[in-house]
């Protein structure tokens, strides 16, 4: 980060620049949907290790046994439950991120209103 995007994010909210703002959210968007991405793409190999580990502990039974076994597992709702609270974070952000864009394009509207009053009045 220059010296001046530091200068720039010390500034209160309000006063950064919209670019500032979108920057800042984006950045923290990507990490929350990189997070959620993760836990979804490992939501299968979670679920073998849970599976693997009941038949470890209990000895051999049927694979939907086991399945079935580890869906019922607390650890398994708290997996899921995780894994969907990233995803609203992540959606959150991104709407934040909506939100400044349209910020943006109003306030370049209000300004072309304003130039366009200008030219009208000379």
């Amino acid at each position: 980060m220059t010296t001046s995007e530091r200068a720039i994010s010390e500034l209160p909210e309000r006063e950064q620049p919209i670019s500032e703002q979108f920057r800042i959210v984006a950045k923290k968007w990507v990490d929350a949907d990189s997070a959620a991405s993760l836990l979804e793409e490992l939501k299968t190999t979670t679920l073998e290790k849970m599976k693997s580990r009941i038949v470890d502990e209990e000895g051999p039974m049927a694979d939907n046994r086991a399945e079935r076994q580890a869906k019922c597992d607390p650890e398994w709702e708290k997996y899921l439950r995780g894994m969907c609270s990233h995803r609203a974070t992540a959606n959150k952000l991104k709407v934040q991120m909506e939100y400044l864009r349209m910020k943006f394009n109003e306030w370049q509207s209000m300004e072309a209103s304003v130039r366009a009053e200008m030219r009208l009045s000379k």
